[in-house]
């Protein structure tokens, strides 16, 4: 292998259980037993029993302690060679892309030549801790060495200290969750509820379409008595949509627990190769995978008089570096698959590349980005129809859109994921 050259790297097919409301169908299962389950199936789609993968490459946001070598144990509950090496990563909502982008690089750099990425999360299985004060006790009580040591170290816990600490859906800097900086942004931009609540039913009409077309038949495994996402509402209408409450601004909110997504439970995984391997296996190329990008905002410090960039807005800086990068213009894509986190930050993101201000003083552009043909956006539904199992999007996205593009008979496509923290990862992948 000459290691200046870089090689195409193919995705031959993905794989998922379908997602599922928290503390639903899924309300006992572990994210070892759901990711298991995904990978299982990819491996008996393409016939990969006891074989050795090169590298499995995946990752969970919400982990128990004791999943600290969570894609190893899943390995060793799958078909696949026990030989299979492995390794979590965990960059938010943005793990399974870039878990992806890691298996991809190291083929395209022909250091292996298959590799599995993917992703999983629960929150009905969420861990729970101890007290903080607790927890120092019970340390301090370990590192005694006579009765009389522990004795003191046991005299120093209160009643208050027993409560367990239960996962908090917040940003640590600054104590809002998701969904409250959201809010903010949606105000900023303008998004209206009723643009909101017309982009989340045009998801859940959009995904119960393509089930009805079969187009997720060789992409989902059935698991656990569940056949297909359990938050699809193939049934929404606007109307239906405009009698809910708003969720983060009591008064003036236009977000609601409808055009957010839902807290999920799925897991997902993906096949990539290099050419050679695939050919000399017979398995088909849905798409390549192509460049890749990342960007951070910085959500929490005013500047030189100007708010904070808005939690979610990450993608909207990393497109244009991508776009420079690649010596493309925004509507140079067949197909755009943006995470519906939020209806609203979805809409922020393509208003923001439409706003000549914003792309001139935040982006350093000349002109504005434009707009996009909103036919080729999520075009077989996404995260409000589908539900958002942290991790588990990144791949679910990629597999969606190979398989969109193969069926095309070919094309680009860009896909867009937002994440906790100010951070954002987008990719091209193509054919």
């Amino acid at each position: 292998m000459n290691p200046s050259a870089v090689r195409r790297v193919a995705i031959i097919g993905g794989n998922r259980i379908p997602f599922a409301r928290s503390n639903t169908a899924y309300a006992t299962c572990s994210n070892h037993e759901m990711l298991a389950a995904a990978i299982n199936g990819l491996v008996h789609r393409f016939n990969l029993q006891n074989h050795v993968i090169d590298e499995v490459v995946a990752g969970a946001v919400m982990k128990h302690a004791r999943d600290f070598n969570l894609t190893r144990e899943v390995i060793l509950s799958t078909d696949l060679a026990p030989q299979t090496p492995c390794y979590d990563i965990q960059q938010a909502c943005g793990t399974g892309l870039e878990a992806a982008i890691l298996v991809a690089n190291k083929i395209a750099l022909g250091q292996i030549e298959v590799g599995i990425a993917g992703g999983v999360d629960t929150t009905s299985d969420a861990p729970i801790s101890v007290n903080n004060e607790l927890r120092k006790i019970l340390l301090e009580i370990s590192r005694s060495k006579t009765a009389a040591e522990r004795l003191k170290a046991v005299s120093k816990i209160r009643p208050k200290q027993i409560i367990p600490e239960i996962p908090v859906n917040g940003e640590p800097r600054t104590g809002l969750s998701m969904g409250d900086h959201c809010q903010i942004t949606a105000h900023e931009w303008q998004i209206s509820r009723e643009e909101q609540d017309i982009f989340t039913v045009e998801s859940h009409s959009k995904l119960a379409s393509a089930y009805n077309k079969g187009f997720f038949d060789d992409l989902i495994t059935p698991f656990n008595g569940v056949a297909k996402d359990l938050i699809l509402r193939a049934d929404s209408t606007v109307e239906k949509l405009s009698t809910l409450k708003p969720c983060f601004d009591k008064n003036s909110g236009t977000m609601t627990a409808a055009n957010s997504t839902a807290l999920t439970d799925g897991a997902s995984s993906l096949l990539l190769a290099s050419e050679e391997w695939a050919k000399e296996r017979g398995l088909p190329i849905l798409a390549y995978m192509g460049f890749s990008q990342t960007a951070a905002v910085d959500f929490i410090h005013q500047k030189d008089g100007q708010k904070p960039e808005g939690l979610l807005m990450a993608p909207a800086y990393a497109v244009p570096n991508l776009l420079r990068k690649l010596g493309l213009t925004l509507q140079d894509f067949d197909f755009y698959e943006i995470h519906e986190a939020f209806a609203a930050q979805v809409l922020a993101t393509l208003k923001a590349w439409d706003d000549e201000k914003f792309c001139e003083q935040k982006l350093g552009l000349k002109k504005k980005l434009g707009t996009i043909d909103r036919a080729k956006l999520n075009v077989n539904g996404s995260s409000l129809a589908t539900g958002h199992p942290f991790a588990a999007t990144g791949c679910r996205i990629i597999a969606t859109l190979a398989k969109l593009i193969n069926e095309n008979g070919g094309g680009r496509g860009l896909i867009s994921v937002c994440a906790a923290g100010g951070q954002g990862v987008v990719a091209v992948i193509e054919k």
